[in-house]
């Protein structure tokens, strides 16, 4: 099946879940535009602060963090404070014909900046609109960082070892979960106004994203326990690299490095058994995953003492030989070496050195999660994520702007 036809999406981001949600956007040939803030006068970081975090790549508002998200994307800066800035913007949502308005700013700042979805309709009554935010509008004054997000939610409590410290995951897991539910809702709603219109019914739609009830959802293999399980013992809480079910699921040490074995049935702990130095393991009470719940810190010292005759590849070798899940505990560099991550990395070329004429270098950057057409077409390789307000002519004069015109934006500090 082709892919949908390309939309234009204008995004009011910062930070991270939004703008990866539009790099989603992004890998199917979609044209985004994201908007920052102008800033003061004489302001030398304005727009995004993830413009300034990580690495200095040599230009000052590209450093490495900001990069990878924004690849491919157009920038234009608009001082929404004003009345010129959100008249402005209710114009390029009419002349570029935009499909698609996503911000994550605080809901109580929506109306005050005139990015509300009743006033930006007018400009375009068929706008898919969409904000995310920590909680939602029914929460307008909460702010939110994935970190606070993973404490309040349950993911801190359950993650690390029993005796210690709660901690956190090590990715921004809320906020990559609730980009991705942006980017999905938003499709949804457009697959919904193409059905309305074959209808003769025309329309957008308000969506609002709430980070916290995102990352609530995927307790859904630990919230119901509190319905089913009568032992506040056995109630989800820490399990360091145990998994709490499954027996014995969890990381081990062989000779030169550590392992993930995952048994998740009693066929599986048979063949486990059956392999040279473990026999010993194949005992009647250990046969079901409840019995081996029972003396589950023998049976993982027992493997311990099995994998000591083994290497990590070695070991890897004689489970995949029996169907058995198995993995090596890879570092980033080893990820980025495997095959299925090596040959879908997306890539970007970084801008060229001051005073050179040479394109900057190729980078790899990250893998996409699918393969789209817009994506084998363009070899994998996008436009470096955009400077501040870089596109801010080209957009203006494309929605109807002349230079004197821009010249006046720029000077009323509109942009």
């Amino acid at each position: 099946m082709s892919e949908s036809p390309t939309k234009t999406i204008l995004s009011l981001e910062q930070a991270l879940t939004l703008p990866y949600a539009t790099q989603r956007f992004v890998q199917l040939g979609w044209r985004v535009i994201r908007i920052e803030n102008t800033g003061g006068k004489g302001d030398r970081r304005a727009g995004d602060p993830n413009r300034y975090i990580g690495e200095d790549t040599g230009v000052d508002d590209l450093h490495t963090y900001f990069i990878a998200p924004n690849v491919g994307k157009e920038a234009i800066t608009l001082n929404l404070k004003k009345k010129g800035g959100q008249e402005l913007l209710r114009t390029i949502i009419r002349e570029l014909g935009v499909d698609v308005f996503l911000c994550n700013t605080l809901p109580k700042r929506y109306t005050e900046l005139g990015i509300d979805y009743a006033t930006l309709k007018k400009a375009n009554p068929d706008l898919i609109w969409c904000g995310v935010s920590a909680l939602g509008p029914d929460y307008p004054n909460t702010t939110g960082y994935d970190p606070t997000m993973q404490a309040l939610v349950g993911y801190m409590y359950l993650t690390g070892e029993p005796d210690r410290d709660p901690m956190l995951c090590g990715l921004p897991i809320v906020d990559l979960k609730a980009g991705d539910e942006a980017f999905a809702q938003v499709l949804l709603a457009l697959m919904e106004q193409e059905r309305a219109k074959r209808g003769g019914r025309r329309g957008g739609k308000e969506i609002h994203i709430s980070m916290t009830q995102c990352a609530a959802s995927w307790l859904i293999t630990a919230l119901p326990h509190l319905q089913f399980t009568r032992d506040p013992s056995r109630l989800p809480a820490r399990a360091g690299n145990e998994h709490r079910n499954f027996i014995p699921c969890k990381c081990y040490r062989a000779k030169d490095g550590h392992v993930f074995l995952a048994i998740g049935s009693d066929r599986q702990w048979q063949k486990l058994t059956e392999i040279k130095g473990f026999e010993h393991l194949g005992k009647e009470e250990w046969k079901t995953n409840e019995g081996r719940r029972q003396d589950k810190e023998d049976i993982y010292a027992g493997i311990g003492r099995g994998l000591e005759q083994y290497t990590v590849s070695e070991f890897i070798e004689v489970c995949f030989a029996r169907n058995l899940p198995v993995a090596p505990i890879s570092s980033i560099h080893d990820v980025a070496e495997l095959d299925f991550v090596k040959n879908n990395m997306v890539a970007t070329h970084l801008p060229p050195v001051a005073g050179s004429d040479k394109p900057g270098r190729r980078i790899a950057l990250f893998p996409a999660p699918v393969k789209t057409e817009f994506l084998s077409a363009t070899h994998n390789t996008l436009g470096c994520a955009p400077r501040l307000g870089e596109h801010n002519e080209a957009v203006l004069r494309e929605a109807g702007f002349i230079p004197e015109e821009i010249k006046k934006l720029r000077e009323d500090d509109v942009i």
